[in-house]
């Protein structure tokens, strides 16, 4: 495994990329309501994107055709932006990255529209809280797999289960880099952590069981038992003191 420690200058670059994503956020909220399309999210975030100077990494990436990831209900990462109209008690995970300057940011929210089931408000947040349940892990010295062990310990102490397909990872130049971060626990500690590593770290939740099916298009991961599943994720910079979050 080869973790890249990012220099200074690297990370003000990410920043960059970083804080793009975080105002772009604001306005992608704002727009999230019964009876847009998720095809029309998509366009919004594409062109604040480039209108910032830089390029939304997920499109092409793989062949993947969206600017953003668009997963409504069931559906848990890599939703492809199409026609379907959002409707009132959806819920909507985002996932996006910019890339400018020679780097990444990648980051990640599940939003409600309009007025939602309480177990989905709650699915929402607990998939958030438990990303800042790892993070009290994400310091200089500490092991990668206690992240892992606080995120499923949280999620699953509130009765919801941890996808184990996909997994959080390190970014910079690359969208995805070394390490592979688990939102579970792993046999051994993995690697120590260190200032200087970047990490997308990223929760993914499901209100049923963790195991997925992935249809037809090659892309869209969904819950193998058809309840709803929401995801959380930042790019975050480990540091000689508190974490540092680019993406929020």
């Amino acid at each position: 495994m080869a973790i890249i420690i990012k220099s200074e200058e690297q990370i003000e670059k990410m920043r960059v990329a970083g804080g793009i994503l975080k105002r772009l956020w604001g306005i992608l909220e704002a727009e999230i309501r019964p009876g847009i399309t998720t095809l029309g999210l998509d366009k919004i975030a594409e062109d604040y994107i480039l209108s910032q100077g830089a390029k939304p990494s997920f499109k092409g990436y793989g062949g993947f055709p969206g600017t953003i990831c668009a997963s409504v209900n069931n559906e848990i990462i890599h939703g492809i932006p199409s026609l379907r109209k959002l409707r009132d008690g959806d819920i909507i995970s985002i996932d996006m990255g910019s890339y400018i300057g020679g780097y990444h940011g990648d980051c990640a929210r599940t939003f409600p529209v309009g007025k939602i089931s309480d177990e989905d408000q709650k699915l929402i947040d607990v998939t958030r809280q438990s990303f800042f349940e790892g993070i009290k892990f994400a310091r200089e010295g500490c092991h990668l797999y206690e992240i892992s062990v606080a995120v499923q310990k949280h999620v699953e102490e509130n009765g919801f289960s941890v996808v184990r397909d996909y997994v959080g990872h390190g970014i910079g130049r690359n969208l995805h880099e070394d390490p592979a971060i688990p939102n579970y626990r792993q046999v051994g500690r993995g690697p120590r952590l260190q200032k200087g590593m970047v990490l997308a770290i990223e929760p993914m939740v499901n209100a049923g069981t963790y195991k997925l099916e992935v249809l037809d298009d090659g892309w869209t991961a969904v819950t193998a038992d058809g309840r709803n599943a929401a995801h959380y994720e930042n790019t975050i910079v480990i540091t000689d003191g508190e974490p540092e979050l680019l993406t929020l």
